[in-house]
Order: C-alpha cells, then sequence, then structure tokens
C-alpha cells in the first residue's frame, strides 16, 4: 500500500530532512514507485506538486530537495498503485475548496470503490478508491459547513465519517484546510514532536543525520506524522487502529479513540 507524511509547524518551516528519507520509500528502499505528491500551505493559497515517476527518480522531487519551502502545514504521498492507473490525476495529494478554504487529502489503503457511498457536491477526476473517498467526506462536510470553514468546527462528523468508512477496509487518512491536520489510523500511523531543546537525528532510508539546533531557533515547534518512522535513533508515538488526532501549529490539540476525547494544551 502506499505511504503517508505530513508536518504541522508553529512557525514556517521546510520538511526537506523528512522529504529526502520518505522519497527514498518511493521505488528504492520501498515499493511505492507510482507516483508521488506534496502539498505546502501558504497563507490561503497551496504549492503543489506532483510526479507519476517513484519519487526516488523524478525530477521535481529532487528540486524540491533544493528548493527548502517553508510552511506550517505539509502533507504528502507515496503511492503503490492498486485501484486507477498510473497517472497525474490518480497521484496525491488530492485537493477541493470548501467554505473559501484549499482542503487537501491523502489515503493510504485499499476498500471496494462500489462501498464507498457516492459524493453529492464533489466529482472524483481520476478512477481511484481515495478521490471517491474525499469528494465523499468533504460533502458531508459541506453539508453542515453553514459558512463555518474551519476543521475544528466540524471535528465530530469528519471523525464519525472516518470510522464509518473504516470498516469497509484500510483507511489510513491525512486531511488538511490548512491550520488544521487531521490525521486517521486505521492501521499504522506514527508521529514524534521536536521542540527545545533540539537535537540530532538520522534518516532510516538515508544517510543523512542533521542537527536541528542549528536550524531552529527556541520558539520552533514541529510535528511530523508518517505511516512509519523516518529517523532511527528517535522515539516516535505509534497511533492506535481507530484512534484521530488534530495538530494545529506544530502541537497535537485533540485526541479522539472510540468515546474518549482529551483536549491538550500547551504552555
Amino acid at each position: 500500500m502506499c505511504e503517508l507524511l505530513a508536518m504541522s509547524a508553529k512557525l514556517p518551516t521546510d520538511i526537506s530532512f523528512s522529504f529526502t528519507g520518505f522519497v527514498e520509500r518511493s521505488g528504492r528502499t520501498g515499493p511505492h514507485k507510482d507516483g508521488f505528491g506534496i502539498c505546502f500551505y501558504e497563507g490561503k493559497g497551496v504549492r503543489l506538486f506532483k510526479d507519476h515517476l517513484p519519487g526516488c527518480e523524478s525530477p521535481v522531487a529532487s528540486f524540491l530537495q533544493g528548493y527548502p519551502i517553508k510552511s506550517t502545514a505539509v502533507i504528502s504521498h507515496i503511492r503503490q498503485a492498486n485501484v486507477g492507473q498510473i497517472s497525474l490525476e490518480n497521484t496525491h495529494p488530492f485537493q477541493r475548496e470548501m467554505c473559501g478554504r484549499i482542503w487537501t487529502f491523502a489515503h493510504n489503503g485499499q476498500m471496494k470503490i462500489e462501498d464507498i457511498p457516492e459524493p453529492r457536491h464533489y466529482r472524483p477526476v481520476g478512477q481511484t478508491d481515495s478521490e471517491k473517498l474525499f469528494c465523499w467526506l468533504l460533502g458531508e462536510l459541506r453539508d453542515s459547513c453553514n459558512n463555518q470553514g474551519r476543521m475544528r468546527d466540524h471535528i465530530d462528523t469528519l471523525e464519525k465519517h472516518c470510522n464509518r468508512i473504516n470498516q469497509y477496509g484500510v483507511s489510513n487518512i491525512m486531511m488538511s484546510d490548512g491550520d488544521s491536520i487531521f490525521v486517521y489510523c486505521s492501521t499504522k500511523l506514527s508521529w514524534i514532536t521536536r521542540r527545545a531543546p533540539f537535537g540530532k537525528a538520522h534518516l532510516t532510508d538515508a544517510d543523512l543525520t542533521i542537527d536541528f539546533a542549528e536550524v531552529t531557533t527556541e520558539d520552533d515547534v514541529v510535528t511530523v506524522i508518517a505511516t512509519q518512522p523516518l529517523t532511527d535513533d528517535e522515539t516516535w508515538h505509534q497511533m492506535r487502529p481507530g484512534e484521530s488526532r488534530i495538530f494545529e501549529f506544530g502541537d497535537c490539540v485533540q485526541t479522539r479513540y472510540g468515546p474518549e476525547i482529551i483536549h491538550h494544551s500547551h504552555s
């Protein structure tokens, strides 16, 4: 199946280090060779880059590793195709406008596309179960939007539908409206939050080490979420199946597991 990557940061931050290890899994250290995509939020805009080539071979991926775009919300995806041909229209992340915001979505999983309810407001461009799921989910949120477009205002609806769709197959989800990043774990997701005092980290998929103390300030807070941990010398937190989290500007602000809701506060 595919793999997911996201970053939530307090201050605009580049994801070059994590992305360098992540795209190695797209054809070199992993089988996810059927395309990659990454989106960076900047204000109300989104920079979206996709390629149907393996990430480890893509000139677009190479360009991004050398061009450190800074953002507070990033979502990325490497694809191992199971539904839909290898093409740009089937490459994640997908994006749509709702309530004056650009929403982005990436999905790791597999289910029968006919099990996904028919979207009412949005239509898929490609042939993947993932894009159909995004169109359906966003349409359900739009019905409860009432011109309040922030994700945090509709977390109950989003979480309820993720639990529903999870009954039909594997469905790990990352979704953002630019401020919040919602992640839902069906089978496998891990996360790590880095804050002062910062230390060093070494990538699992590439011989690269970074000393975060040299490239950050005391005010920086950065959370990285991935299908599998990207470093081999840090402690990552593994999510439970059925667990969802919301990250905003570097911090986890809410965790939900079944009926249990935990609201986090940070100084």
